[in-house]
């Protein structure tokens, strides 16, 4: 069982069974493993606690054509349904985790609750792949969607895929077929590791500034530049004209100044953005949305944001 400290009170019983159950299958110390045998064990404990996907969405497989490469995406569609928008997805994972499989779920239901089409990128994944792979991967993901979809887009992400989101949406403002909102879900953005929640949250349960050491260095490729906003969205120095942009995290996070930070920076612009930080919750709470109470409100709120930008409205 995980120690818990200060959270011991700080956090509801019930999430602290959903901790102790990732725990059971995702090990902290798990992190000194080889990254092949941590991805047999993710992808084990991503099987355990996935929920299936809501009546009448189906999903279907695709490619996307690249330079030197093919990117899988799925495509899920609710039957019935005639989409209003599309939501490019990426998945969290710290870069080096995960795929169309990890989040299957979740994208189901985001599509459910919406009726939009979600297109779930499956990009390249460190340290076989460092940066800029992810980031090209859904760039391109999202002038595709962009080239060949005719509906309005929304990038969405979580975690690593937050900070994706946020690099596309920064790298696209301009395109023609822009996206008309991001929703960016306790997203990683290279934020000020000297305060606020990196220094009241460092050792907080499921997620701690060594974790984001760790993943940020096995993604970066020699003399990485910290400044450079396609690896920490935050490092931008121009955050204008950005499509309107809602950030939801969570409390017991060290990530979530990250998303006030980004909140303040559009807003400062001239921007339309809106930063949440869920009370009482800790990283990697969309998964919980089935066991605990105020994850699944959560959720719920998420899912009627996206609803909203997609639809062009502004949710807040």
């Amino acid at each position: 069982m995980t120690s818990r400290g200060k959270y011991e009170t700080r956090l509801d019983p019930s999430l602290w069974a959903y901790i102790d159950a990732v725990n059971t299958w995702y090990p902290p110390e798990i992190i000194g493993l080889p990254i092949d045998r941590q991805r047999a064990v993710y992808d084990s404990m991503c099987r355990a606690f996935h929920q299936g996907r809501p009546p009448g969405v189906k999903a279907s497989d695709g490619l996307i054509a690249a330079a030197d490469r093919d990117i899988p995406v799925r495509r899920y569609r609710l039957a019935g349904t005639v989409a209003r928008a599309m939501v490019v997805y990426f998945h969290g994972g710290g870069f080096i985790l995960g795929g169309l499989d990890s989040h299957d779920d979740i994208c189901a239901e985001l599509c459910a609750g919406t009726g939009f089409d979600v297109l779930s990128v499956d990009y390249r994944l460190a340290p076989e792949h460092l940066h800029p792979a992810a980031f090209d991967d859904a760039v391109t993901a999202f002038e595709w969607a962009a080239a060949t979809i005719d509906l309005p887009l929304v990038l969405c992400g979580e975690s690593a895929g937050g900070n994706l989101a946020a690099a596309v949406a920064q790298a696209t403002r301009r395109h023609i077929r822009a996206a008309t909102g991001q929703l960016l879900i306790y997203p990683e953005l290279g934020g000020d590791e000297s305060a606020g929640s990196y220094i009241e949250h460092a050792d907080a349960p499921l997620l701690s500034v060594a974790d984001i050491a760790f993943y940020r260095d096995v993604r970066a490729a020699r003399r990485q530049s910290p400044d450079d906003p396609t690896f920490s969205p935050l490092r931008d120095t121009d955050f204008s004209a950005l499509p309107p942009t809602v950030i939801v995290t969570a409390e017991c996070d060290p990530l979530s100044s990250d998303g006030e930070t980004y909140r303040d920076r559009i807003l400062a612009n001239g921007g339309k953005a809106w930063w949440h930080e869920e009370p009482g919750l800790v990283h990697s709470f969309l998964r919980a949305r089935t066991t605990v109470p105020a994850a699944a409100e959560a959720f719920g709120r998420i899912v009627a944001a996206v609803g909203a930008l997609g639809r062009g409205e502004w949710p807040y």
